[in-house]
């Protein structure tokens, strides 16, 4: 019997480990196109104001991955349950952020690694 409780007790804590951990995918344009303009999604552009004024995806809401501070605090508004979309420039800062963003606790983050630039250029 305590085999038993000590085996259910080891489950237990296994899948909620793995549920707790979420998962980074990367996407490509096409699927940019498909599954984020046009729809509900949290998509978050981690590019600097400057670079979001100069020019953005859709209706991407800016969250600068570069301040730290304001970076979390902005990203706890956000529902850690539902996919967070996310791009920069060219895929450097978003690689950083998605991992962040596993960190924090976000089930499902789509990494766009193309970025603001290849999507700009497509236009």
């Amino acid at each position: 019997m305590r085999n038993l409780i000590i085996l259910l007790l080891l489950v237990c804590t296994t899948s909620c480990t793995s549920q707790s951990n979420g998962q980074v995918i990367s996407i490509d344009i096409e699927t940019v196109k498909t599954e984020v303009i046009g729809k509900d999604v949290q998509l978050v552009d981690v590019r600097t104001l400057k670079e979001y004024d100069a020019g953005h995806i859709g209706d991407a809401i800016n969250i600068d991955f570069l301040d730290n501070p304001a970076f979390t605090e902005k990203f706890q508004n956000l529902d850690k349950e539902e996919p967070v979309y996310i791009y920069c420039q060219m895929g450097g800062r978003s690689k950083k952020a998605s991992q962040k963003l596993k960190e924090m606790g976000f089930k499902t983050i789509f990494d766009y690694s193309g970025g603001y630039g290849e999507w700009s250029a497509q236009k």
